[in-house]
């Protein structure tokens, strides 16, 4: 069965073999160190990680280690980094603090400060205020807050508009060469740059409101300031979301009219709105200010093509599942079972049948770096069971695979979807 195959099963909630992912959006990748460790674990041609997103440092998942894994997915990206520059185009070698070799666009700038951080640019911009940071110790970049003081008395909406842009017919292009030049017809499709750089439809991801794309951000960029201002001002952010939401459809209009039904699955948005123990916003909050235009979004793509939502939200976000349910989006992830009050049973009881759950198939923080394969393997098997039942279901980690991860637990997740799916 092919993986878009095994991925109609899900959505039609009919069990059989599970669809497995690493790599098909920002939330479901590897960690660049874990991805080199795992091409030498099985033996595959030793060339340098691609990195398909900078502040995470997510490797391109190259097809003979797609195949070693059994992974079944394939994304579509943007032609903008989260850092504002080009993804395409030419490639060089840059050695990480670590000191491994990786590829990097062109526009990948760093430099070092006198603590040895590891500094980069928005745009590519070295005379602009470093966007993010790396620490000497570290293995991602961290946003840096860069806009001055925010003046709720002097306060101009646009500020927090300024990276919601419409595509360019060379950005739209970008995303048709990559469909067009796709080997594998089989594998499913997810396109990643509509939500996460600047496309209109992120609302509010807690990566994004810093504004890593800017070369000089302004208006409400700090956390706190987007917390207080959600809590106390509502309108204002109900206001940002309307005209970003305006210029999130016409850029899924643009790409429509350019590839059609040709991807799958649309990142939607990668917002954040659960902490481990409970919700950053309370539930009224969530559906004042936020569950009207995910609902606008989800119909204008649901009227106007056959491609399935996908809504990333970590944390302990049991009270808003029905939300996102009303919203309308057909698929969640991470499921992050490991958080309190989602249990796995609970969970999948209650949504199950609503909606696809992509994710939860290891308790990544915990077990996956600490645990030996077998328990690894075990614990999989164990969240398909649960996951899988009458369907509904697509195998992924509880987000990304992090540096600390064996080589061989990640072996031992493959093998779990693999003899879960033999004879199915």
């Amino acid at each position: 069965m092919t993986g878009k195959e095994k991925l109609q099963l899900a959505l039609d909630h009919k069990e059989g073999p599970v669809l497995f992912d690493i790599g098909g959006l920002n939330t479901t990748g590897m960690h660049c160190i874990v991805m080199e460790q795992l091409r030498d674990f099985y033996g595959l041609e030793k060339r340098p990680v691609k990195i398909i997103e900078p502040s995470q440092l997510l490797g391109w998942m190259e097809d003979d280690l797609r195949e070693a894994l059994g992974v079944e997915t394939q994304p579509v990206w943007g032609s903008r980094t989260c850092y504002g520059f080009e993804a395409y185009g030419d490639v060089r070698e840059w050695t990480t603090p670590w000191g491994q070799t990786v590829l990097v666009p062109e526009q990948f700038i760093t430099t070092k400060d006198a603590k040895g951080d590891t500094l980069i640019y928005a745009c590519a911009d070295t005379n602009s205020v470093p966007t993010a940071r790396m620490p000497k110790e570290g293995v991602y970049f961290d946003n840096e807050d860069r806009a001055p003081e925010w003046d709720e008395d002097d306060y101009d909406i646009n500020d927090n508009l300024e990276e919601f842009t419409l595509f360019t017919d060379e950005e739209v292009a970008y995303i048709k060469k990559q469909i067009d030049e796709l080997q594998d017809p089989t594998r499913v499709i997810t396109q990643c740059s509509v939500g996460i750089t600047g496309g209109g439809t992120c609302l509010a991801d807690h990566s994004m409101i810093a504004g890593p794309m800017l070369t000089a951000p302004k208006g409400i960029r700090k956390l706190e300031d987007f917390y207080m201002v959600t809590a106390g001002d509502p309108e204002t952010v109900q206001e940002i979301f309307e005209k970003e939401t305006d210029i999130g459809i016409q850029n899924l209009k643009k790409i429509h009219d350019a590839i059609g039904d040709s991807i799958d699955v649309l990142h939607i948005c990668g917002t954040d709105l659960g902490t481990q123990k409970s919700l950053f916003y309370s539930k009224s909050t969530v559906e004042e200010v936020w569950l009207p235009y995910w609902q606008k979004i989800n119909n204008w793509v649901h009227e106007n093509t056959n491609w399935k939502t996908f809504k990333h939200c970590c944390g302990s976000i049991e009270p808003i599942i029905e939300d996102l349910i009303e919203a309308g989006f057909d698929i969640l992830n991470p499921v992050q079972w490991t958080a309190q009050n989602m249990d796995r049973n609970v969970l999948k009881q209650k949504y199950g049948d609503k909606l696809v759950f992509w994710g939860g198939g290891v308790d990544t923080q915990h077990l996956l770096p600490e645990g030996t394969p077998e328990q690894v393997y075990e614990q999989a098997k164990e969240c398909l069971d649960i996951f899988s039942k009458n369907g509904g279901y697509v195998f992924n980690t509880i987000h990304n695979i992090v540096p600390g991860v064996p080589a061989a637990n990640v072996d031992a997740l493959a093998r779990a979807v693999r003899d879960f799916n033999a004879g199915r």
